[in-house]
């Protein structure tokens, strides 16, 4: 029996030990798989201890928008971040977790034998931080053949209390991407919203998942997280996006004389295969830079 996932079933999705034919078949059914142990405790921990790097500046080439208020501690300090954006163009540890052979693994089974990334992200929410609207990956990093694919890592335990992801299963089907809007509801970042899509919110299901857990999610996957509660500490993640090396990504619009279709953006770092289209040679177009949080607002 193919398995399934609705708002009836247990708050807790499962966790597969590894990235099998069971994963892989429950992944094309619902959108999303779990990977338990995707990343030990140690590496977990090296990856928190490194975040806190990057907050203080440490690398030194992290474009913060505008001057950090006075932080008494580094916990102050990391309470005024939302999200780093391009942690691994600066950061070791955020390379290698970009290139976790687990998770590789999974995505070489998902994707094919040839896999690229083009994006990380480093989210920090602490308490009473907001989350993000109704979103479909594959809207802001368009592909040529749907094969995004996100892995979310847990560097907490990621909980319905502290923000977890929530996600329609198998709205991802359909390939179907929904118009969005701009939206003002106060749960939620200064993001845009999908809408106008047949689901309600009552079909979500939380991704309840451990520290070190990695979700894997389709790129038209419908999902989103709420608020942390306030009385939880942090729900720290680290996002990473892939697709197939064999596939350009329209992620820029094309030079001048250059038709739509030849656009690929070659600021990406190849996981796993070959690359197809190595005789372009690659860019370096995205920079360091975070999202932060003072009041309850957002920076743009």
């Amino acid at each position: 029996m193919t398995a399934t996932l609705s708002a009836q079933h247990s708050r807790r999705p499962l966790i597969f030990k590894d990235p099998g034919p069971e994963m892989l078949e429950y992944f094309r059914e619902n959108g999303f798989a779990v990977l338990g142990d995707a990343f030990s405790p140690t590496e977990v921990a090296e990856i928190n201890k490194d975040a806190e790097r990057l907050c203080r500046g440490e690398y030194g080439t992290i474009d913060t928008g505008k001057p950090l208020a006075g932080a008494k501690s580094t916990d102050e300090l990391m309470r005024q971040f939302l999200c780093i954006h391009y942690p691994h163009k600066v950061s070791e540890v955020a390379m290698g977790a970009m290139k976790n052979p687990r998770v590789i693994a999974a995505l070489t089974g998902l994707i094919g034998p040839n896999v690229k990334a083009m994006q990380s992200m480093l989210f920090i929410k602490s308490e009473g931080k907001p989350g993000q609207a109704w979103h479909q990956d594959e809207y802001f990093i368009p592909t040529r053949d749907r094969s995004l694919t996100a892995a979310w890592i847990a560097l907490d335990d990621a909980t319905v209390e502290n923000g977890c992801l929530w996600a329609l299963p198998g709205s991802h089907r359909s390939g179907v991407l929904y118009p969005a809007r701009d939206q003002t509801d106060p749960r939620f970042d200064c993001t845009t919203e999908a809408y106008d899509f047949p689901y309600r919110d009552e079909d979500s299901v939380p991704l309840e998942v451990p520290a070190g857990a990695a979700v894997i999610f389709n790129g038209y996957l419908l999902h989103r997280s709420l608020q942390n509660s306030g009385a939880h500490g942090y729900r720290r993640a680290l996002v990473n996006h892939y697709m197939s090396a064999e596939s350009l990504l329209p992620w820029k619009w094309p030079t001048e004389g250059t038709h739509m279709a030849a656009a690929d953006c070659r600021d990406i770092v190849l996981v796993a295969g070959r690359d197809p289209y190595r005789h372009k040679g690659l860019e370096d177009l995205n920079r360091p830079h975070s999202r932060r949080d003072k009041d309850g607002g957002c920076d743009r």
